[in-house]
């Protein structure tokens, strides 16, 4: 049996958009997801996966979340972050977007995106 990836990564398959991130996502991250690394989850398969965190499907939806090797949840840009340290030539981004300074205004930024996105898919009858 295989250790626990060190991220692990629940979105929506549902979401045109968020599929086609996270497949351009897991062709970069190909190595990463091969060695047990970081792995990527539909939550539709999953419903109940992050039940205990009080998350469920239409949290999903709405924002990314993930968990790390320590157990902890991450949520929208916090995920988003996370996703960035693992991807070769993307550190740049999780440091820039991430640092203490700058967070507040990336999470910002990701939670209006993120709207606008859960209301076109509601829009377009994806779920």
């Amino acid at each position: 049996m295989s250790a626990p990836a060190q991220l692990t990564v629940w979105y929506n398959t549902k979401c045109p958009v968020c599929n086609a991130g996270i497949d351009w996502q897991t062709n970069r991250l190909v190595q990463a997801a091969r060695a047990g690394i970081i792995a990527f989850r539909d939550i539709n398969l999953e419903p109940e996966a992050l039940a205990p965190f009080g998350a469920d499907v239409e949290a999903v939806r709405r924002r990314l979340h993930g968990m790390d090797a320590e157990g902890r949840l991450l949520v929208g840009a916090d995920c988003a972050i996370a996703i960035w340290r693992h991807t070769p030539g993307d550190a740049w981004l999780a440091i820039l977007l991430g640092n203490r300074a700058i967070r507040p205004l990336t999470r910002l930024a990701y939670d209006r995106f993120a709207d606008v996105l859960y209301a076109w898919n509601r829009r377009k009858g994806h779920w």
